[in-house]
């Protein structure tokens, strides 16, 4: 018997005094202990699944016991086979991908909900924060590097006002939620006494006409303005209330007076929110505005082997590389694709191959042969109207050359899924003259109904490719 596993049995002992004989025998009696080494220990344990529930548990009992048997400083790694009793296939995660500082501080002080009526009473409060949003389990790559970089160099130094707002806009399932709560994690790891606070508008708006309602307004200004580093989600959704507007733009106004951290999260640039107060719209745009844009096939790729990882899943490359290329609108979408694949090959009992994949993929998304790129649709725009295709990238106004121009730019956004600086850069314009574009499209096409005819040709054409 080595070391480590007599240190363990030490720590079995322990837990077994303060857990029922049916519990330990479920949870504990299955753990090995491997290794222990420079304060690293190793538990072999049977799946994810199993790790993931001692730790949802049994955390504080864990900790306290090895703690106490292998020191202070002792951390935790398990390891389990993807594939039974096939140590080749083992893979090895850390004690929690979590943030078990968060986890722990949550758990071992006494932090009231995020209550704007009566904060008073308490030091602190729950920063409302998922734990496993941390930038460790977050992907970069190109279409994110920029927004990743802002978000940690605020988290590193909440206090630096150079980002503040930090606005981050982008379509739905991209990780906005995720970037903007890691950064509230990591501020709470590094000063766990910081009032950090996640809030989406909608709560935000309930909160607010329920202090109305009991008179209670003052009271739910002062605690958000009691806030350190608040992150707000979906401020799309605070569009068309003034009320609620007027009293955020107030708070707002006082966070950043005093040089609070404000990171604010939308599915549209502040330029693009109807329905918002001006003067609202140009806080917003006074610190740094930062678009997340639809996943790139390398960031694609390194969400399914991050995904495939932590969930115990072996994929072969091609299996990656057939999600990677066809599942392209949102790392949301990639991880619904996963847990359907999973789901089949545990009920269905087969292995995740390729034409399992396949079935998934075709029964989540709409599978293209041909990725539609700029080139194909400029092509096809100017085929179908008779144009040369240098033409729509030159300088002319003339009208047919224009109107066609225009619908590049539609296609190029909605087909080949482009940002709008993107198709900008392609045709030396600006993002404004793309949006202008593509919403001149769009009224075109509900009021013409030629027209609706026409891009509906050209539409099933770019699909056939």
């Amino acid at each position: 018997m080595n070391e480590a596993t007599q240190q363990w049995n030490k720590c079995l002992e322990i837990i077994k005094d303060n857990i029922s004989a049916e519990q330990f025998a479920t949870w504990f009696e299955p753990i090995v202990a491997r290794s222990f080494e420079d304060d690293l220990l190793i538990l072999k344990v049977p799946s994810r699944f199993f790790c993931e529930k001692i730790e949802e548990l049994y955390y504080n009992l864990l900790t306290t016991s090895v703690r106490r048997v292998f020191g202070p400083n002792v951390r935790i790694t398990y390891k389990y086979n993807v594939v039974n009793n096939d140590d080749t296939s083992g893979v090895t995660l850390p004690g929690d991908d979590s943030s078990a500082g968060l986890r722990h501080y949550l758990k071992t002080n006494k932090v009231q909900p995020a209550n704007p009526f009566d904060h008073d009473e308490y030091e602190d409060i729950d920063p409302q924060l998922n734990p496993r949003y941390t930038f460790e389990n977050y992907c970069a790559s190109t279409s994110n590097r920029l927004a990743v970089s802002i978000a940690q160099a605020i988290a590193t130094n909440p206090q630096c006002h150079t980002f503040s707002p930090m606005f981050v806009f982008g379509d739905t399932g991209v990780g906005k939620t995720h970037l903007i709560q890691a950064i509230g994690i990591k501020i709470k790891e590094n000063n766990p006494r910081a009032r950090v606070l996640y809030v989406t508008a909608r709560v935000f708006e309930s909160q607010y006409t329920t202090a109305v309602r009991q008179n209670k307004v003052n009271d739910f200004i002062n605690f958000y303005q009691s806030i350190d580093v608040l992150l707000m989600d979906d401020i799309q959704d605070l569009a068309g209330k003034s009320k609620t507007q007027n009293t955020f733009y107030h708070i707002f106004n006082h966070l950043d007076q005093h040089q609070r951290q404000l990171v604010l999260s939308s599915d549209r640039r502040p330029s693009e929110m109807d329905g918002m107060e001006e003067r609202l719209n140009s806080r917003f745009k006074s610190g740094i505005t930062v678009e997340l844009e639809k996943p790139d096939l390398a960031l694609r790729r390194q969400v399914l082997d991050l995904k495939a990882a932590q969930d115990g899943i072996a994929l072969s490359d091609e299996v990656k590389d057939y999600i990677a290329k066809h599942v392209t609108q949102s790392i949301r979408e990639i991880e619904g694709v996963l847990v359907s694949l999973l789901a089949h090959a545990t009920m269905l009992n087969r292995d995740i191959s390729l034409d399992l994949t396949q079935q998934v993929v075709a029964n989540s998304v709409r599978v293209r042969k041909h990725a539609i790129t700029f080139d194909d649709i400029a092509e096809a725009v100017s085929s179908f109207y008779h144009l040369e295709t240098d033409q729509l990238y030159g300088k002319s106004r003339k009208r047919e050359i224009s109107d066609a121009r225009q619908l590049l730019m539609y296609f190029a956004k909605t087909e080949a899924q482009l940002s709008s600086t993107n198709i900008g850069l392609r045709l030396s314009r600006n993002h404004a003259t793309v949006l202008h574009a593509c919403k001149q499209i769009e009224q075109r096409l509900s009021l013409e109904k030629k027209f609706q005819e026409e891009v509906s040709q050209i539409e099933q054409q770019l699909r056939s490719l």
